[in-house]
């Protein structure tokens, strides 16, 4: 293997399956390479906002996201050369098994077409020329475990798998059979983590709780998988492995090139308006180049906590991203002055821009406790989960998008919403996978709120449309701060 020619070293930490440890690996691995002197760049494949929270918290800097459903295949390797800029290696946790994505509709069952799923570990580590360490739990695991990588290594020939991390393994005589099944196959081991119960993260409905709702107790969860990777694993070998990148870096992603042929010749603002951003623990959802874009498109970009603050000052437009507001909402409910300022916000014509959890919370209740009541929806939650990529339309013009336009995104959620007399037109359009019409969200002259989750490098029009839309507001945000 030659080693790339200018490229950013890299490792990708894959799984047969999920459940095998990648989060727990991956982050203690962060953290080891950063301890002993690295710059060390985050990513996670796939949707998953949660898990970045950790590795930014172990890598300290933003953990950020490689998604090809989302994106499209041609954005992936400049986002990662953006999100690389500055670190002396990068580590890539990946999704689900290494060949698992999404499969379309069409691919079900289809003789003779490739069901690979695009946005899998394995495509994202072609697409930047990343060689893959594998992550086996291996407390089912004995001498077999040479077949299962047999199956893995020969499986597709473009995906490079450097070596392998022996996840949860019993004893010394149980490491011993593994590392013989491991060398049978020819892969290298780079690390043996033993079982040890006080390294997994807690977690609820949706899958961990984010290091954002945890800031004490992730900050001790993160060190303690440091402290324990560093001394489970082979940090020369997995830097020595992650040179053995394949592809140079391509040519970094910038926000304010994506947006310039649309904010090229547009009348500029007298002033950068204040774009008030959603955060704290009810709302840990978002995409690093999210802010990125809002400020490159001519924003002011603040945050506030809905658990505590008020709409800053010279607030003119709103952003509310997803998160659990289901675990808060009794805060939510009691923060009255917020509430009020949305509602002020939206009646005087300001815009908002809302997912999943930032649906929920322009709803009138959740369950019966008070929401911001910017809507006229109510939201339920319950025991069903959806979930899955989207292929949505636009339904019709809003702050965001015009009608016909078309997205990919993605939905995660136990919630739903029901529309009262007043709820305006919905959001999307789109078919599932039986065919079946759907619709989700609501807009309104000022709203765009769904539970559709879309990643901002991916619809630089709609965010150049909503901050133009801000920029041209001129009523006053309420001042009794």
């Amino acid at each position: 293997m030659v080693a790339a020619a200018g490229g950013v070293p890299t490792v990708v930490i894959a799984a047969p399956s999920s459940g095998s440890g990648k989060t727990t690996v991956t982050t203690g691995l962060i953290g080891a390479l950063r301890a002993a002197g690295h710059r060390v760049a985050p990513f996670k494949v796939g949707p998953d906002y949660i898990d970045p929270g950790y590795h930014a918290v172990a890598a300290g800097r933003p953990g950020r996201n490689l998604d090809p459903n989302l994106v499209g295949e041609d954005l992936i390797a400049p986002l990662f050369a953006h999100g690389s800029a500055g670190a002396d290696i990068a580590v890539v946790e990946g999704v689900m098994g290494l060949f698992d994505g999404r499969i379309t509709s069409d691919e079900v069952g289809a003789a003779g077409t490739d069901a690979l799923g695009i946005g899998s570990t394995a495509h994202v580590a072609s697409i930047i020329g990343a060689p893959v360490v594998l992550v086996v739990d291996a407390g089912g695991h004995s001498q077999s475990l040479a077949a299962v990588l047999h199956g893995f290594l020969s499986y597709d020939s473009s995906v490079h798998i450097a070596g392998v991390i022996l996840n949860r393994v019993g004893s010394p005589r149980h490491e011993m059979v593994l590392r013989q099944a491991c060398a049978r196959v020819g892969v290298p081991v780079f690390g043996v983590v033993r079982r040890d119960p006080s390294l997994t993260v807690p977690s609820r409905h949706l899958g961990l709780i984010p290091a954002a709702e945890r800031t004490a107790d992730a900050v001790a969860a993160v060190a303690s998988m440091t402290d324990h990777l560093r001394d489970s694993l082979d940090l020369p070998a997995i830097v020595a492995a992650a040179r053995q990148r394949r592809v140079p870096d391509a040519a970094p992603w910038s926000a304010a090139e994506a947006l310039a042929p649309y904010v090229d010749g547009a009348p500029a603002p007298a002033a950068r308006p204040v774009v008030a951003v959603a955060g704290g623990a009810a709302f840990t959802f978002g995409y690093a180049e999210h802010a990125e874009m809002l400020r490159a498109a001519g924003a002011e970009v603040v945050a506030f906590d809905p658990l505590c603050d008020r709409l800053p000052p010279d607030t003119a437009g709103v952003v509310i991203g997803g998160g659990f507001p289901e675990e808060h909402a009794e805060e939510l409910g009691a923060n009255v002055e917020l509430r009020a300022d949305l509602r002020a916000h939206a009646a005087a014509g300001r815009p908002i821009h809302a997912e999943c959890a930032g649906l929920i919370y322009l709803a009138e209740h959740l369950d019966g406790r008070p929401m911001s009541g910017v809507l006229d929806i109510a939201g339920s939650f319950g025991p069903r989960l959806t979930l899955g990529y989207r292929d949505a339309v636009a339904v019709s013009d809003s702050v965001l998008f015009r009608a016909g336009e078309r997205v990919t995104g993605h939905e995660f959620h136990r919630s739903t919403v029901t529309a009262g007399e007043g709820a305006a037109t919905p959001a999307w359009a789109w078919r599932d996978a039986e065919g079946r019409g759907a619709t989700d969200g609501v807009t309104t002259a000022a709203v765009h709120a769904s539970y559709l989750h879309l990643h901002p490098a991916a619809i630089p029009e709609a965010l150049h449309r909503f901050v133009s839309r801000v920029g041209s507001t001129t009523c006053p945000t309420p001042t009794n701060f």
